[in-house]
């Protein structure tokens, strides 16, 4: 079941698999890939949830991507691009979904003190 939803929830990046292929997007999806790595590692590592480290890691690329485009929009002649939000934010998702399946729950063992 859980595979299922994997799927359903990666079938948008391939009707999207075009945006990729522009130079600048695909920087756009490495620099969403590197954000979100970098914030679930350090998230999985303090809190040991995978759950907060999917949503934060995620959540982080977004932000990232949308600081990004504000700051490109006051450029004069520029403008604010949802195609470059869009393809930071698909780095994020992928790497953070990626590491979310592949990251084995740590066994804890129950504390056995001999008197």
């Amino acid at each position: 079941m859980n595979k299922l939803i994997i799927l359903l929830l990666l079938l948008p990046t391939l009707s999207f698999a075009q945006l990729l292929t522009e130079e600048d997007k695909q920087m756009h999806f490495a620099a969403g890939a590197i954000t979100s790595t970098i914030v679930y590692d350090y998230v999985y590592r303090k809190t040991d949830s995978k759950k907060k480290a999917l949503i934060y890691s995620i959540a982080s690329s977004i932000l990232v991507g949308t600081l990004k485009e504000v700051a490109d929009s006051r450029i004069p002649g520029n403008r604010f691009d949802t195609r470059d939000l869009l393809a930071t934010t698909y780095g994020g998702i992928t790497f953070s979904l990626t590491f979310n399946i592949l990251t084995k729950k740590k066994k804890s063992y129950p504390n056995k003190n001999i008197p």
